[in-house]
């Protein structure tokens, strides 16, 4: 079974909305214009790209991405790599080319079959609707956070609101920087 991780900007207040400047939030681009840039505290963005053998978006994180990473150096490792949209509603026609291979996937039940295949881990950048239904279909095997020293209030959340059992993690591993950014690795206790 492949690894299935979230990784996420997240405020201290859990806020995960436009953390890099996407428009119609009012803190957009709060990880940049709130907090002082320490390369250190994105050590694991790198490492995420070289341990990933797929990238699992939701169709807004997708329409995010799609027209900009492809020609980003900082994510060049992704470019070849195979790449799965979960959406209702994205067409063939609506996959930029230059990208890779593409999937639309169009439920979380073929996120699970998914996982059931051979290969190396899958990570989940953004998405934030679909990682709540990933996390609360039991789906998310691991989480890498940083987690920002900023209180946000209003804004959409990582974890959904769903009344459901408790879920335990271990903190696999952790690092607090100079910026007060503070990377949690956690793993989901099955």
């Amino acid at each position: 079974m492949r690894t299935l991780i979230s990784s996420a900007f997240v405020s201290l207040d859990g806020v995960v909305e436009a953390p890099g400047g996407e428009p119609g939030y009012r803190n957009s681009g709060w990880t940049i214009n709130e907090v002082e840039f320490d390369e250190q505290a994105f050590e694991i963005k790198g490492r995420e790209q070289k341990e990933a053998s797929a990238i699992l978006l939701g169709r807004v994180s997708y329409e995010a991405f799609s027209p900009v990473w492809p020609d980003m150096a900082e994510f060049a490792d992704y470019k070849l790599m195979p790449k799965y949209v979960v959406s209702s509603t994205l067409s063939e026609d609506d996959l930029v080319d230059g990208w890779g291979e593409t999937t639309i996937l169009r439920s979380v039940d073929d996120v699970a079959a998914l996982k059931e295949t051979d290969g190396g881990p899958i990570i989940v950048h953004g998405s934030t609707t679909l990682n709540r239904n990933l996390s609360d279909a039991g789906l998310i095997d691991r989480y890498h956070l940083l987690v920002f020293p900023v209180l946000l209030g209003a804004g959409k959340r990582l974890f959904s609101t769903t009344d459901k059992d408790a879920q335990r993690l271990k903190l696999v591993e952790h690092e607090a920087y100079p910026n007060g950014v503070q990377l949690n690795v956690f793993d989901v206790v099955r």
